[in-house]
């Protein structure tokens, strides 16, 4: 090599250094942080929602000067992906939001990442805290002395809510000679109603129970209208058996409705997706969802006439409780150079008139209670039961994961004869007892 091929080489080497320190340099400087020029970014996975986010984001650009970037990234898997790759790097945008377990936010809590919003909550007497409805705040608070060990506080902002009902098709109603504006209460009229649908040939309860979570929904409800939540919790802390007779009588409801016809051909394989178009194309009568379902209804068939009520109650020594709470939620980033920027765009977004936008636009329940006299109808009567909603997210307890599985497959095993409710009670219980000897 001659001297001017070592000039040239040595130059490469010494360029190719320089770039790569500059690339160095600027990835792990603080310059990477949002800066206040650059305004606030906002990721999100709600791909329904997207447009009606960006007109409001031009909206709040008009008003104030301070220009809002929301971004998209969906389906959620991908944006869960997303989010948790940016924790590692920090880079996470100045607002964004966690989809996962109370124990996955806890973890975004304890690594720094969130803001805590208590004092801007209650500031000037809890203006913005009692806007929101408290069960879509109980979602996004960590409570004293919770099992995560999370600085007490509220973390998140709600921004709708949502709770899990039954649904019911006027129209299949009214063809079995039932009054479409009295749908069954009672686990007994419930039953009955069935039988005369069956008459018409016409399918009774369809949900996506291929999906377990959706099992497990359905069954607390009936266990907490059957024994009360203190029962239940108790059962989760290891003080009460599964094989307790009122956890065999919550199992007995799969064996009465597989015995009775009353479960859709295919319910225990069926993902809420197919559940959804089989109630919209009237082909069954009842349906379990979520007040998502609103807006997915309207898009299959924006005729369909329907009404949501609380599932028919077994018991009446206790309330008839559902899962509720935000639907979803909105985090600050702690380390952003926009927290206060930030805090005042979700103030706005959550404020009376951004919050009956989004309900009509997307049909979805806002978390404003402020806002519910503007929402459609169907939106209203998923509202009218944001009392009686629950959700494990705040229970205080958790169940072991390998039980929760255990259970709402035994259920599915049930509905197509595989075990009995005996049977199941004791394998759920053994396998409690399992993973309680492992904590000892």
């Amino acid at each position: 090599m001659n001297c001017l091929q070592k000039k040239i080489c040595l130059f490469f080497i010494v360029s190719s250094f320089i770039v790569f320190l500059s690339v160095c340099f600027i990835s792990c400087s603080p310059q990477n942080k949002p800066s206040q020029a650059e305004g606030i970014k906002i990721w999100h996975w709600m791909s329904d929602r997207d447009e009606a986010l960006q007109e409001l984001a031009r909206k709040y650009e008009t008003q104030t000067g301070v220009k809002v970037t929301f971004e998209l990234y969906a389906p959620s898997d991908a944006y869960t992906q997303k989010i948790r790759a940016a924790a590692q790097t920090n880079t996470l945008p100045d607002i964004f939001g966690i989809l996962g377990e109370k124990r996955d936010f806890a973890s975004f809590i304890k690594a720094g990442h969130i803001y805590n919003l208590t004092d801007d909550m209650i500031r000037d007497n809890y203006a913005w805290e009692n806007k929101l409805f408290a069960k879509a705040l109980a979602v996004n608070e960590f409570k004293e002395g919770n099992n995560f060990n999370v600085e007490p506080g509220i973390y998140g902002v709600p921004m709708d809510v949502t709770n899990i009902q039954m649904l019911y098709n006027k129209d299949l109603l009214r063809s079995a000679g039932l009054d479409p504006d009295n749908p069954p209460r009672t686990w007994d009229e419930f039953l009955a109603a069935n039988r005369l649908l069956k008459e018409k040939g016409i399918q009774g309860l369809v949900s996506g129970w291929g999906e377990i979570w959706m099992i497990d929904c359905f069954a607390s409800n009936y266990a907490f209208n059957i024994m009360g939540e203190d029962k239940v919790l108790d059962t989760i802390r290891g003080n009460v058996p599964y094989t307790d007779p009122d956890w065999i009588r919550v199992f007995d409801l799969f064996r009465q409705m597989r015995d009775e016809g009353v479960l859709a051909s295919g319910v225990v394989t069926m993902v809420n997706k197919t559940a959804e178009q089989l109630f919209a194309n009237n082909r069954a009568a009842f349906a379990f969802n979520g007040s998502w379902c609103v807006n997915v209804y309207h898009g299959m068939d924006p005729d369909l006439d329907y009404g949501a009520m609380l599932p028919p109650r077994v018991s009446d020594n206790h309330p008839m409780v559902i899962w509720g709470g935000a639907g979803s939620s909105f985090m600050v980033n702690k380390s952003s150079a926009n927290v206060e920027k930030a805090v005042a765009f979700l103030k706005w977004l959550t404020d009376d008139d951004q919050q009956a936008f989004l309900a009509r636009k997307t049909n979805n329940l806002p978390s404003n209670k402020n806002s519910l006299k503007d929402i459609p109808a169907i939106l209203a009567q998923f509202a009218n039961d944001m009392d009686n909603t629950t959700h494990p997210n705040v229970w205080g307890v958790a169940e072991f994961p390998i039980v929760i599985e255990t259970f709402n497959k035994g259920i599915q095993s049930i509905i197509i004869k595989e075990k009995t409710p005996e049977s199941l009670a004791e394998e759920v219980q053994a396998m409690k007892k399992r993973e309680l000897m492992k904590m000892k």
